[in-house]
């Protein structure tokens, strides 16, 4: 894929995901936004690692992270945890099967036509691990979402 088409999927990621946000209503962005904003953070430390590991590699820029990575935090992966907790939240089993159902897609899929495009492909890393790589923050946000709700409703 050429610099020039990866910047335009870079920035069509972003602002596509972007866009549907504000679809899901100011109440429910103000009281999701501290489990977003932690499902970034838990990312951005996750992608140190495996970039130092060389789980996966870029095929333009192989060594920016704001070009290569960065796009998919705060594109589809900041909108995906405010869809999750907003149609599943209260419901755990529902909450944990939506993510498990969005890392399959991303996972498989996903990852393979990014593939074929010749944006990115996993190196020392599974698809099965990649799968479990996402999977796991599932647990954490639920679980800060509960706390926040808790602490907010307990300080009230």
């Amino acid at each position: 894929m050429s610099k020039k088409n990866q910047m335009l999927l870079n920035i069509t990621l972003v602002m596509v995901s972007w866009l549907s946000i504000p679809f899901l209503g100011s109440r429910t962005i103000k009281r999701y936004f501290p489990a977003a904003i932690l499902s970034i953070v838990l990312c951005s430390l996750d992608l140190q690692i495996g970039k130092r590991r060389k789980w996966w590699t870029f095929y333009n820029n192989p060594h920016s992270s704001l070009k290569n990575e960065l796009p998919f935090l705060f594109g589809p992966m900041f909108a995906m945890a405010f869809l999750t907790l907003k149609w599943s939240y209260g419901n755990f089993k529902k909450f944990m099967l939506l993510n498990a159902i969005g890392g399959v897609i991303f996972t498989f899929p996903v990852t393979q036509f990014f593939t074929k495009l010749k944006l990115y492909k996993l190196v020392k890393i599974n698809h099965l691990q990649f799968f479990l790589y996402f999977y796991y923050k599932a647990f954490f946000l639920y679980g800060f979402q509960y706390l926040f709700e808790k602490y907010k409703i307990n300080k009230m």
